[in-house]
């Protein structure tokens, strides 16, 4: 894990940095406004930011619903991958999510992201199911994750 980067709550003059990273990351990439809705006005929304320095290198969120607690994005600076920010990003959304009283995490992952899915096994979530065309960019199927803490 790299030492040098923290994790914190998404503030809004995150939010320039984490769309680029967004922009970088994604074929469909959500749009400022929606993070802007997500962070000020969405009260089941939890979002975290990864910072290098002063300089925020990866993104996550979720959605806090009940005992459940729903993972939407997890992003890092493709100039930064492969260096455990990724991980350090979903350890702190579990963290916040046990916080809140959740009992499971689920998420969706693309059936063509492998380095994404080998994360979430090795932090204990399992395949319960697939969304068939769920990514509207290419019609890929995604694979519902699930983490149980019960």
């Amino acid at each position: 894990m790299p030492d040098d980067v923290h994790i914190r709550g998404m503030r809004l003059e995150d939010l320039p940095f984490v769309q680029e990273i967004e922009e970088k990351s994604f074929s469909t990439p959500w749009s400022l406004q929606a993070f802007v809705s997500e962070v000020k006005d969405n009260v089941f929304a939890d979002y975290v930011v990864a910072v290098q320095g002063t300089r925020v290198v990866g993104y996550a969120g979720m959605w806090a619903i009940l005992d459940e607690a729903h993972i939407t994005n997890i992003a890092v600076d493709p100039e930064l991958r492969g260096k455990h920010i990724g991980e350090l990003l979903l350890l702190a959304l579990q963290e916040r999510a046990r916080v809140k009283g959740c009992t499971r995490m689920t998420l969706e992952v693309r059936v063509s992201n492998e380095v994404a899915q080998k994360l979430y096994e090795k932090h204990d979530f399992v395949v319960r199911g697939i969304r068939p065309r769920y990514y509207t960019d290419n019609q890929e199927d995604a694979l519902i994750m699930w983490k149980d803490w019960l």
